[in-house]
């Protein structure tokens, strides 16, 4: 580890200020259930150095039927939480969006999307066989103005050291945001080498933490220790663009 750090000592390294991947709404998905354990992860956030919280509900039709309207109601319940404990935060939402064809219709119909940043859509397919609809849906949303985030590429069985795959997405558009925790092993050892060949590749354009529970910030103190996490942050992230 000395080593890689004197070799690479004159990069330009900056901390992360922003995170734009989690689930930190009680309630509403597969996240935290109550405003006290959002609490305690934001806490948490902000003693690793967050400053700007972008928490991403799941939007899928077929089990996280949330809306715009019903996420941002949730928002300012917490950020009323936050307020009445003195916790001074940027905390913001967007969503995670799951390639059904409930997104495809809205992208079709402009429903309202909830984006980040720059109009910034964060998406996630199913982690097994590529969507048969995934070139149509990422000309569709790019003509509509969208810049599609692909969560989590590292994680997909059908992208699995297909690097050819991978840049004809980037190719297309698609940024690319890699979970921090898929740096540990959390998820497999196989996804923590695609992470590494991602990250050599310079594959990546976000990090984020995924966080659904205390875990995950756990996690991710520990992944902010190792040699790959330091050698990410010499990429040109995009997630201080939020901050």
């Amino acid at each position: 580890m000395f080593n890689w750090l004197r070799k690479d000592k004159t990069a330009n390294i900056s901390p992360l200020l922003v995170d734009m991947h989690s689930h930190l709404l009680p309630g509403i998905d597969d996240g935290v259930s109550t405003l006290e354990e959002a609490e305690e992860i934001i806490l948490d956030f902000l003693a690793l150095g967050y400053k700007h919280i972008i928490t991403t509900p799941h939007v899928m039709s077929d089990a996280y039927k949330n809306t715009p309207e019903g996420i941002q109601t949730k928002l300012e319940e917490l950020k009323a939480h936050l307020n009445r404990k003195n916790i001074s935060v940027n905390v913001s939402a967007a969503a995670e969006y799951y390639l059904d064809e409930s997104l495809f219709k809205m992208i079709e119909t402009s429903a309202p999307l909830l984006t980040f940043g720059k109009n910034y859509l964060l998406f996630e397919t199913n982690f097994i066989t590529e969507p048969f609809n995934l070139k149509e849906f990422i000309f569709l949303a790019t003509t509509r103005g969208y810049k599609l985030v692909l969560a989590h590429p590292e994680r997909y069985l059908y992208l699995q050291n297909n690097f050819e795959k991978l840049q004809d997405l980037i190719d297309r558009g698609v940024l690319m945001q890699m979970n921090i925790s898929s740096l540990t092993g959390y998820y497999s050892k196989p996804v923590r080498q695609m992470a590494f060949k991602l990250i050599d590749r310079k594959m990546i354009h976000w990090l984020g933490s995924d966080c659904h529970h205390l875990q995950h910030t756990h996690l991710m103190r520990g992944a902010m220790r190792l040699r790959y996490f330091r050698k990410a942050l010499t990429l040109p992230l995009l997630n201080n663009s939020l901050a």
